[in-house]
């Protein structure tokens, strides 16, 4: 499962996709977003990113504990329904 650090904003969302691109084309599938404290737009930007890498390959992202401010964000946009978001993924504290 790959696993975020506490950031992923437009301060380091270039190295996070990577990070991520890389898992994903190493065959991963589950991402654990529950470290994520820091969030902005850039976050968004990069779900859709690993998830479009993902689609190319014929998979499907898992993104699991999605922090409620991230949710927020991705409802903020009306991305919803392409990143698969729903109340069980929320990261309970």
């Amino acid at each position: 499962m790959y696993q975020t650090n506490r950031e992923l904003s437009l301060q380091n969302a270039a190295s996070v996709a990577q990070s991520g691109l890389s898992a994903i084309s190493q065959g991963e599938t589950e991402f654990d977003l529950s470290a994520l404290v820091v969030v902005d737009s850039a976050a968004v930007a990069v779900m859709l990113d690993w998830q479009r890498a993902a689609s190319l390959k014929n998979k499907t992202i898992h993104f699991k504990s999605i922090p409620s401010n991230l949710l927020s964000l991705i409802a903020l946009y009306g991305m919803s329904e392409l990143l698969s978001t729903n109340p069980s993924q929320v990261e309970r504290h």
